[in-house]
């Protein structure tokens, strides 16, 4: 399918107003969309199912699904992409009571950090901005051109919204019973080069992910290894970053039981989890939505060739088919509703943390969105 008729199948579904997802993995050139048949919102029963799935960071039971059974799949295999450096013409948020609220929501934080209450805790605040362009399909392309390493998508369902992004973070990958998942925390800009120094509180923060995850994968995985940490660029930032290997037990796992363990993890909410949840639920003072949700590929099906040497060696190729799962946080992201963007950002918070800087990470981090609108 050419760059044009895949585009213009996308429009045709927002015009139709049925549901479609439209996405591009990290590192790939092509370009894939789910288009659902019909208008039905439909959610996942126990991740056994087959499609798109896209979560909500509170309640994974009300995950929907974008089915692969209702849904035609369309792709081409190549969209440009820019290394210009992206600069937004939009200016930052000056608002004086929303910086004021925010730094107090993270000075209560660190209050309750140092009481005991909490090690970590992931906080966020949303920005509302009126578009001059606000077509999907357009803000969509600027994302692809800009973020060739992120997940970058663009999400919709009728009776749901509107979502766009190019997250950095891959929650999980599970590919036969091979397993990873990804441990990224710690934020700095990005200033010419990934050489850098990361300071105590960053390096806590990516390690308080880490082991989280190593602690809720011990009892469906086996042979676990952990790369060393490392800088990975994402835009105009700086993450602190390590990967998390596995087989799954032969035994199988519980698709949502292990879902529920890893989400979400203290990347987005914070340590420990149940406390760090109820903390942002009970000050946060807004539904952060599908905002640090989670999002992508649910038991796709690829397929495989082995080769088997007969008695009478012939060499005989078998196809098989394995079910590959790929998902996504959803980070660095927008939600549209008429012409008005509504971004999402925030940061961890440790007891070293400094408000003045906190809110000066989310400033940065909105820049990822703010730069192509």
């Amino acid at each position: 399918m050419t760059n044009t008729l895949f585009f213009e199948s996308l429009k045709g579904q927002l015009k139709a107003k049925l549901p479609f997802v439209a996405y591009r993995k990290p590192n790939e050139s092509g370009i894939n969309a789910l288009l659902q048949k019909t208008h039905q919102l439909c959610y996942t029963r126990n991740f056994t199912e087959s499609g798109f799935v896209f979560s909500p960071f509170n309640d994974i039971h009300k995950t929907v699904l974008i089915p692969l059974v209702d849904s035609e799949m369309i792709s081409f295999s190549e969209f440009p992409t820019g290394t210009s450096k992206l600069e937004s013409t939009l200016s930052l948020n000056k608002q004086s009571h929303v910086k004021r609220r925010y730094m107090a929501l993270v000075t209560t934080a660190i209050q309750n950090i140092k009481k005991g209450k909490l090690k970590k805790v992931v906080l966020s605040r949303s920005e509302s901005l009126e578009l001059t362009d606000s077509n999907p399909l357009t803000i969509f392309k600027k994302l692809l051109r800009a973020y060739p390493k992120g997940f970058v998508y663009c999400w919709y369902h009728p009776e749901v919204g509107l979502w766009l992004g190019a997250t950095p973070e891959t929650l999980i990958r599970i590919k036969d019973r091979q397993l990873s998942v990804m441990a990224l925390a710690g934020t700095q800009a990005y200033k010419g080069t990934v050489n850098v120094i990361w300071e105590q509180k960053e390096k806590e923060e990516q390690q308080y992910v880490t082991d989280f995850i190593l602690d809720r994968l011990k009892a469906s995985v086996e042979h676990v290894a952990v790369s060393e940490a490392e800088t990975s660029k994402s835009g105009n930032l700086l993450h602190l970053k390590s990967i998390i290997t596995g087989t799954l037990n032969s035994n199988g796992v519980n698709m949502t039981q292990l879902l529920e363990a890893l989400h979400p993890t203290p990347a987005v909410c914070g340590v420990p989890k149940h406390e760090a949840k109820q903390f942002i639920l009970e000050h946060e003072n807004y539904d952060r939505e599908y905002y640090t949700g989670f999002l992508g590929e649910l038991n796709f099906q690829t397929i495989g060739m082995i080769q088997s040497n007969t008695k009478n060696k012939e060499n005989r190729a078998f196809t098989t088919q394995k079910a590959d799962t790929q998902l996504f946080v959803n980070l660095r992201c927008m939600q549209l509703k008429g012409s008005r963007a509504i971004l999402y950002v925030g940061g961890g918070i440790t007891k070293w943390s400094n408000p003045e800087h906190e809110w000066d990470e989310t400033v940065a981090k909105s820049m990822v969105i703010k730069g192509v609108l």
